[in-house]
C-alpha cells in the first residue's frame, strides 16, 4: 500500500487547520486500520521535510530529533510518523515513511512556487518572493521521487537489532518501521531557481520581495545516506533539467486547459 494522499501545504494550514486534522490525522488512522485488518504486506506513506521545523543543523538527518514543528501541517505529518510506529509495534505492520523534500515537476501542485511563478511571469505579473529571497530548498524532481518510492516498496523494513530504548534512534526501531529522507541532497537558492525559470521561459520576472511567512523555514537539505544504502538510489536531477522539463510540460499540457 502506497499512501500519498494528504492535505498538504504550510500556509494553508494557518487558514484551515481543521482540514489538516480531518485528512492527515483521521484519514491516516483509517489507512492504518485498513492495513491492519487486511494484512497489508508493506505500508509506504509520504511524510515531509517540514517535520524538521526549527532544526538548523544541516543536512537534516532522520536520526535527529524532530519535536519542534513550525506549522500545523508539519505537526500532523510528525503525528503520522508516530501513529505509524504505534501500529508497527502493536500489530507487526511493516511501515516506511518517506520525508519528501520540495517535490516539483509536471502535474505538481498548483499552489507550489514553481507553478505560481510560471503563471505570474507569463502573465507579466509580479512574483512574491518571501524572506527577501534568502531561501534555500532541496528541490526534488518528481521522476526521482517516483523511482525512490518504487524501490522502497520492495524493501520491507525489519526490526533494528541494535536499537536501544536507552538511546533511542528516531530513524529506526525495534519494530518493523523505517524513515527515510528523499531529496536531491543539493540545496538551491530561491533566486537561482527564479533565474533558471526566467531562462527557460524567456521572461524576466517582476519581483516583489516580502518578509518570511509564518511556518516557513529558511532552508532545507536532505541527508539521504540511509535511503541510498537501503535502495541503491540517489535523486540527482539538476534543477536546470527539471525546470526545463516542467516548462515544456506547462506550455504543452497546462496552458491549453486554462492553466
Amino acid at each position: 500500500m502506497v499512501h500519498l494522499a494528504a492535505q498538504a501545504g504550510v500556509r494553508y494550514s494557518l487558514q484551515n487547520p481543521h482540514a489538516y486534522v480531518d485528512a492527515n490525522l483521521v484519514g491516516f488512522v483509517n489507512m492504518l486500520e485498513g492495513c491492519r485488518h487486511h494484512g497489508t504486506r508493506h505500508l509506504v506513506y509520504a511524510s515531509t521535510s517540514s517535520v524538521y521545523g526549527a532544526n538548523s543543523k544541516m543536512p537534516f538527518s532522520i536520526h535527529d530529533n524532530v519535536d519542534h514543528p513550525l506549522s500545523l501541517y508539519a505537526a500532523t505529518k510528525k503525528a503520522n510518523e508516530l501513529m505509524a510506529h504505534t501500529y508497527s509495534h502493536l500489530y507487526g505492520l511493516p511501515v516506511t515513511g518517506l520525508r519528501f523534500f520540495t517535490v516539483y515537476g509536471p502535474w505538481g501542485r498548483p499552489d507550489m512556487a514553481l507553478f505560481l511563478f510560471t503563471k505570474a511571469m507569463l502573465a507579466q505579473e509580479p512574483i512574491r518572493i518571501f524572506n527577501q529571497g534568502l531561501m534555500k530548498r532541496d528541490f526534488t524532481y518528481i521522476d526521482d521521487i517516483v523511482e525512490g518510492v518504487r524501490r522502497v516498496m520492495e524493501v520491507l523494513p525489519a526490526p533494528d537489532a541494535d536499537w536501544s530504548g536507552m538511546q533511542p534512534d528516531p530513524g529506526t526501531s525495534c519494530a518493523p518501521y523505517r524513515l527515510y529522507n528523499i531529496g536531491n541532497h543539493q540545496p538551491v537558492e530561491l533566486m537561482h531557481l527564479i533565474a533558471t525559470l526566467e531562462h527557460a521561459l524567456g521572461v524576466t520576472a517582476v519581483k516583489e520581495f516580502l518578509p518570511m511567512q509564518p511556518g516557513d523555514v529558511p532552508a532545507t537539505y536532505a541527508d539521504i545516506d540511509d535511503l541510498t544504502r537501503a535502495i541503491d538510489f540517489r535523486p540527482a536531477t539538476p534543477i536546470e533539467v527539471g525546470v526545463e522539463r516542467f516548462v515544456g510540460w506547462y506550455r504543452d499540457e497546462w496552458l491549453p486547459i486554462g492553466g
